[in-house]
């Protein structure tokens, strides 16, 4: 019983917080509101490309090349297609193949 009371409370909480922009702003959204739902993509997507490439190390070949292949495939991919999912997962399996069998 007491599983479904946290359940049924978090289910609420998240669809309180989902619905909350709709109910606060039903005539006009703020330009601020606007400009961050515009922004906010693009720099999340720069934080996802740092991280992942924050440890590349110059000092060997297998250092970065697994990485700046991938990096190229995902680019190349994404103009191509301009599928997201499909370049993410077509750049993780270059680069799992690439630090698995190649620069091991």
């Amino acid at each position: 019983m007491h599983s479904w009371l946290l359940i049924a409370v978090m289910a609420f909480t998240t669809i309180l917080i989902r619905f909350m922009p709709f109910l606060l702003f039903k005539k006009k959204v703020p330009e601020t509101i606007r400009y961050l739902g515009n922004a906010l993509p693009y720099c999340a997507m720069a934080m996802l490309v740092v991280y992942c490439l924050k440890e590349v190390r110059f000092d060997s070949l297998a250092g970065f090349l697994p990485e700046l292949i991938a990096t190229v495939i995902v680019v190349l991919s994404y103009k191509w297609k301009h599928s997201a999912a499909l370049s993410i997962l077509l750049g993780t399996i270059i680069y799992m193949f690439l630090i698995q069998r190649i620069f091991v």
